[in-house]
């Protein structure tokens, strides 16, 4: 109980900044999917990344770390619910907490337009993937299929 207090400094770096993306960040949000979610799917170009954001300029989530694109997330309102798709993060930024904190981000942002319930596409065949939105309070809908339908080849 004697001396003085002895002060600690704890450099703190910043983490992943979380924003809504722009135009220019299309490039790096395709490689990013590429890289962490396997093939491109039919949509996977910048001209409907554009129309993405031309109906919602809020609906891409990127997160940005040491100047580059580290993580995205599309969490998209319909004036109905919103959900939530192609959710991604670099390999070498896994297991870092990134990919909730950009689902809790959506949540957020999703919440404050009015939305009261909140969808998550997820491949069912990725136990990681079904073990992720889990451990976050989603639960699997059962009793239920996904049809799609591509209107373009």
């Amino acid at each position: 109980m004697g001396g003085p207090l002895s002060l600690v400094f704890v450099c703190a770096l910043p983490g992943p900044r979380i924003r809504s993306a722009v135009a220019g960040d299309f490039p790096s949000v395709l490689e990013l999917w590429a890289a962490a979610a396997g093939p491109p799917a039919l949509a996977d170009r910048a001209e409907r990344l554009s129309l993405l954001l031309d109906a919602d300029r809020d609906a891409l989530l990127v997160a940005e770390a040491d100047g580059r694109l580290v993580g995205a997330l599309i969490a998209a309102w319909d004036g109905w619910r919103g959900s939530f798709y192609r959710l991604a993060v670099r390999p070498d930024w896994r297991r870092r907490g990134l990919a909730t904190a950009l689902v809790r981000d959506g949540e957020r942002r999703l919440g404050e337009r009015g939305a009261v319930r909140l969808t998550a596409i997820v491949a069912d065949d990725d136990p990681g993937a079904i073990a992720f939105w889990s451990s976050l309070g989603y639960r699997r809908q059962p009793q239920r299929a996904r049809f799609i339908r591509h209107l373009t080849s």
